[in-house]
């Protein structure tokens, strides 16, 4: 099994320090996105059969310096869990790509990038933004 397999409920700590929580239930994404009136938070879509998904997650993981305290990262395979990522698409009307990394604030996505778009630099300025 892969660093983030469908069997582990755990957050998970990358070799960069970033604390991925895991996002595997619709019930879940609903809590996220509440979450994001009180703290920004990223979601990174993920596929885990893609070569071109793994090189976006590895070149933004090791691009990191966001601290923790200014936003929470939501990892989710959307290999394994389908249903939740057509729901990302549903609620926050934004178009499936994968990869994807998606900025929500106060419920609503602010910025959604993917494939070699995806960047912290971007991010961070979107995180910004007022």
């Amino acid at each position: 099994m892969g660093w983030f397999s469908k069997s582990t409920k755990e957050d998970k700590t990358d070799a960069t320090g970033i604390v991925w929580k895991t996002l595997s239930s619709e019930a879940e994404l609903d809590a996220v996105i509440a979450r994001s009136h009180e703290i920004p938070v990223v979601l990174f879509k993920h596929s885990t059969r893609c070569s071109i998904s793994t090189m976006a997650k590895s070149r933004f993981e090791r691009s990191w310096d966001i601290d923790a305290t200014a936003m929470e990262p939501y990892y989710l395979d959307l290999i394994a869990f389908r249903s939740v990522s057509n729901k990302i698409s549903a609620d926050l009307g934004v178009v499936h790509q994968s990869p994807q990394v998606i900025l929500i604030k106060d419920g609503q996505a602010v910025y959604d990038t993917s494939h070699n778009d995806i960047n912290v630099a971007d991010l961070k300025e979107h995180l910004n933004d007022e």
